[in-house]
């Protein structure tokens, strides 16, 4: 039996599945002010009745992180950066002080200069004198030689709330990005921690002791002691679970449009070949671009709860929420009023929505009914305009995929699927706007509940082998190896699946469902003189996101 929350800006959805069957769902308001308490009580609703021991797991979507950085409520970050010799880049973003140091490892992990210890300890001391609660430690090559970012950690000692450094959380080259990765998670970190411990106690109270997992931007999942130390993972959790919701209630093959309309905001995906676009580089979060590997996905501040009024004689709808609609006890229009006062939706407070729309249609000089469908019209149409512009983007470049890149592929979408709360009201609207065939599934209010308790362990380990100084290293799970120098590249290859099917084990994924694959690979030759001296040797390795089993029924 798995349990799956899903807790978004306006709703918490929770479903339990037991041998590919749906139990028990759930779908209660998000209290914004205590987000644990309305995780934990909609928790304790689903187990009611349910033999406890029979509970496998618990899987999680939540927003913890994704709120902390767009409300400021981050720690203090302090950043330590040693970007030894070539272009100077403006960190100015990556953090509340940001101090370059001297000393520097080459490309090839090999240490040129050493950290200069008198420094560090300069540096700690203005970090404690500015109460710093946070670390971020990225030396340029980190990938290559960890070295130095360990021995800056072990000076710092303990005396800061948290300390990150930057070769844990990607093998990829890019150092501006690790940069900005290493300071998001650096920020989010006690945020997270307080939350993950919170969940922890509450479960030893009621005494459920199972595994719990954390949807990651990527469609999969990791275990909760590994999101404490990379919460940077859990950013775009929400979205994930809505992607895989949309894939264990659709099973597709050709282009297709997949969104999630939610009371706050919608969410938008894209299949090539029934296969997910994936961000090639890593996801960006404000001003920070990141390494942080996710589907590519889109969203609009537009969603059954958005604010509807009038601005200079025009409709407008969102960005933003500005509470419950009318009808459930709101003070503000919105598109749910519509659905309430055109008989397509149930609530109490059906007549104060109606009363609240007819003041709107005096504005517009429309009836009740003209007003309701030209909202919902407005609606949809918003979200056909962010669809378009985003396959115009998407087209514009090379089409990434979670498995390949698809040369010269331009996505035609064939059809829509549709889910979250409005997805039933709405489907007929936007098969009318887009002139494609929309599908809602049967548990389209709490599919992503649904996707977060099915979604898999994934991860991506990136391994370089350096044949003449004999080492091969995995940064992200701490892997350092000796090789022969005769080390060729299907050696590497081979130890690379292995290496990151143990990781995936590690992180709670069973045996029989791991499919584990090589993304990328490449050995080039290292001369001297004129003769070959060695390999340097590149492979990326990967877990794919995927569903523990498919639904029945």
């Amino acid at each position: 039996m798995i349990i799956g929350i899903d807790m978004g800006g306006t709703h918490i959805d929770g479903a339990i599945i037991a041998n590919g069957k749906i139990l028990k769902t759930i779908k209660n308001t998000t209290d914004r002010d205590d987000l644990f308490k309305t995780i934990w009580t909609t928790l304790q609703e689903l187990i009611k009745d349910i033999d406890k021991c029979q509970i496998a797991r618990i899987h999680l979507s939540t927003t913890v992180s994704t709120n902390a950085l767009v409300e400021n409520k981050v720690s203090k970050v302090g950043m330590i950066v040693q970007s030894g010799p070539g272009r100077n880049y403006d960190f100015s973003a990556a953090g509340d002080q940001v101090e370059f140091i001297a000393g520097y490892v080459d490309h090839r992990g090999v240490v040129v200069k050493e950290v200069a210890e008198r420094e560090i300890s300069t540096i700690k001391d203005n970090f404690t004198k500015s109460a710093m609660e946070a670390i971020g430690i990225v030396s340029k090559f980190c990938t290559r030689n960890p070295g130095h970012e360990k021995q800056i950690a072990q000076m710092l000692g303990d005396h800061f709330d948290t300390v990150t450094m930057g070769h844990s959380l990607s093998g990829r080259l890019n150092f501006p990005r690790r940069v900005h990765t290493t300071y998001l998670n650096a920020a989010v970190s006690r945020t997270f921690r307080d939350f993950a411990d919170n969940m922890e106690k509450s479960l030893k109270k009621e005494g459920i002791n199972v595994p719990v997992h954390i949807l990651k931007a990527d469609g999969g999942t990791m275990d909760l002691d590994t999101a404490k130390t990379k919460p940077v993972e859990t950013i775009l959790s929400g979205p994930a679970a809505s992607f895989m919701g949309l894939s264990a209630l659709f099973s597709e093959n050709t282009d297709g449009i997949l969104l999630d309309i939610g009371g706050t905001t919608t969410d938008i995906f894209f299949l090539a070949h029934g296969v997910p676009l994936f961000e090639p580089l890593g996801i960006s979060i404000g001003k920070h671009k990141t390494l942080i590997r996710a589907i590519y996905s889109t969203s609009i501040g537009l969603g059954g709860d958005s604010y509807v009024r009038v601005e200079n004689n025009n409709l407008r709808i969102g960005p933003h929420r500005t509470g419950r609609p009318i009808a459930f006890g709101g003070a503000h229009l919105t598109p749910t009023d519509a659905m309430v006062a055109l008989g397509k939706l149930e609530a109490i407070g059906k007549e104060q929505a109606v009363a609240a729309l007819t003041k709107l249609a005096k504005q517009l000089k429309l009836s009740i009914q003209e007003t309701a469908n030209k909202i919902l019209d407005e609606m949809v149409s918003l979200i056909k305009e962010r669809v378009d512009a985003a396959l115009a983007a998407i087209n514009a470049r090379p089409v990434y995929t979670i498995k390949e890149l698809l040369e010269g592929k331009e996505v035609q979408p064939q059809f829509i699927n549709i889910i979250g709360g409005p997805a039933k009201i709405l489907a007929p609207l936007l098969a009318e706007k887009f002139h494609l065939k929309v599908k809602y599934p049967q548990e389209y209010a709490v599919a992503n509940a649904i996707g977060a308790a099915l979604a898999k362990p994934t991860i991506e380990i990136n391994m370089h082998v350096d044949t003449q100084r004999r080492i091969l290293s995995v940064p992200e799970v701490a892997v350092y190896e000796t090789v022969e120098q005769d080390y060729c590249l299907a050696s590497a290859q081979n130890r690379a699946l292995e290496i990151v099917t143990d990781a995936a084990l590690k992180l709670g994924a069973a045996k029989d469902n791991i499919e584990a694959e090589i993304v990328e690979s490449n050995s080039f030759n290292m001369v001297r003189g004129f003769s070959k001296a060695s390999k340097n040797i590149r492979v990326r390795a990967q877990t794919t996101p995927g569903l523990i089993y498919t639904l029945k029924g």
